[in-house]
């Protein structure tokens, strides 16, 4: 029997999970899968699990990091993906994966997505200022102020908490993290074999 769903376990704060995020919905019209969004804490997990960014890790790795830039545009022009590096990277993410609990809750969390991950890696916005995040959202069509407000109940940070806590006893180290039923599977380069196991499970 078929998995039904692609577990998509992402941050905003990641590069690589929107770039994945671009061609997840051309795997799931392909395979008759559906995408099942799962935001989490991206510097939760890494505390968690200590682990680093890549741009912490390959530091003093020479030749590494230039690397994975090249490896990183090379994907950009072979998909033909909008791409604009965030001149405020790192980004706090806090903010607006409190807010993707919002939108999960309110059940908008695709398009909340869709919209946030284009003011990171596409128009890209300083996501963690909470004046620019409420003016961004509301320019979006969303209610800026009221997910800014309900972003500091307890319950909406008690969830992102728990999500994070979960895709960690799952085996998540980083992002994007991919599950088709129990198999997972790590980073953009993977989204192949995320497909194979759709049309082979």
């Amino acid at each position: 029997m078929k998995p039904e769903a692609i577990e998509f376990f992402y941050d905003f704060g990641s590069p690589n999970a929107y770039l994945a995020y671009q061609l997840l919905p051309g795997i799931a019209e392909k395979t008759g899968a559906t995408i099942a969004l799962k935001p989490c804490l991206l510097g939760g997990i890494f505390k968690a699990t200590n682990n680093q960014s890549p741009f912490v890790a390959y530091a003093q790795v020479k030749g590494k990091l230039a690397y994975e830039q090249l490896e990183m545009a090379r994907f950009i022009k072979k998909h033909g993906i909008s791409f604009a590096y965030n001149p405020n990277f790192p980004v706090n993410t806090l903010l607006i994966m409190r807010g993707a609990m919002v939108a999960q809750r309110d059940d908008f969390l695709e398009s909340y997505t869709d919209a946030v991950f284009d003011f990171m890696w596409k128009d890209p916005r300083k996501m963690d200022d909470p004046e620019i995040v409420k003016a961004t959202l509301t320019e979006a069509g969303f209610d800026g102020s009221g997910i800014l407000a309900a972003t500091q109940d307890p319950e909406i940070k008690a969830a992102l908490i728990d999500q994070t806590n979960t895709a960690v006893e799952r085996g998540v180290f980083g992002m994007p993290t991919f599950f088709v039923g129990d198999e997972m599977f790590f980073g953009k380069d993977r989204l192949k074999q995320v497909a194979e196991a759709i049309t082979e499970g």
